[in-house]
């Protein structure tokens, strides 16, 4: 692996820094690939319970795709170029908790990828937008359908087709981003926050997050139907036995994931 998308690790949780500062950590084919490759390996490493995903340096979180990539391809090239698995979708997926910690720019194929994880923390500098449509193009990484999911029709309509790039106050006001932090703050915070999700059960993690996606592809009523399946599931548990236990017997869980 090269040093293109770095891996740290502090105690559960997972940093993947894409490192390209000086062409503002844009997507290129070596980020993508060695991205999904590194979620590969975490998603079988019981050690590691969330993911957080940054930029390197002070300026951007990801600029969005590198554009140098798009110069001379037909249709059929671009078609090849996003054949599955995409990062995008497979960040979706991804069964372990994932949060971007946005630090600057997040643009493009980057606001995407942010969109693509289950939460967003923001630095008070970052800035957010969606402006292929300054290209001649629409966003290619899922974010017609993600965007207005997540802030409603007309604010996704407002971006995408303007092109706008909005800062992280107006971001957290539409719901872009759950957390907005001051900057010198954004690593503590972020860190903070999946330190937390990753103290829990990570196989009731697991569920409930599993849960929360079905409610944006499910009708209401199917939605509870499915909840009260996993709901029920989680009694056949080892770490639900603990976890009734550790309460009555008022002590901390001991969590076996299981």
């Amino acid at each position: 692996m090269s040093e293109t998308v770095l891996l740290e690790r502090q105690d559960r949780v997972a940093i993947l820094t894409v490192n390209r500062p000086e062409k503002l950590n844009a997507l290129n084919q070596q980020v993508r690939d060695e991205m999904l490759a590194h979620l590969a390996a975490i998603e079988v490493d019981d050690g590691l319970g969330v993911v957080v995903v940054t930029g390197a340096g002070e300026k951007s979180f990801i600029a969005g795709a590198d554009i140098a990539e798009f110069e001379g391809r037909t249709p059929f090239d671009q078609r090849q170029a996003m054949a599955s698995p995409r990062i995008f979708d497979v960040m979706a997926g991804f069964p372990k908790p994932v949060v971007a910690m946005v630090n600057g720019f997040c643009l493009g194929g980057g606001c995407e990828l942010a969109l693509s994880c289950d939460l967003r923390v923001a630095s008070e500098r970052a800035r957010f937008g969606q402006p292929e449509i300054k290209l001649g193009l629409i966003p290619g990484g899922g974010g017609t359908q993600r965007l207005p999911r997540q802030v409603g029709l007309g604010h996704a309509m407002r971006l995408i087709l303007t092109g706008a790039m909005i800062d992280a106050a107006e971001a957290r006001a539409i719901g872009l981003v759950e957390l907005v932090v001051p900057h010198e703050e954004l690593r503590a915070r972020t860190l903070e926050l999946a330190g937390e999700i990753a103290s829990k059960s990570p196989l009731t993690v697991r569920v409930a997050k599993e849960a929360l996606r079905a409610s944006q592809r499910m009708a209401i009523e199917e939605g509870i139907a499915y909840e009260r399946d996993l709901f029920c599931l989680c009694f056949s548990t080892a770490d639900k036995a603990e976890g009734v236990a550790a309460f009555l017997e008022k002590r901390p869980p001991a969590w076996q994931g299981r």
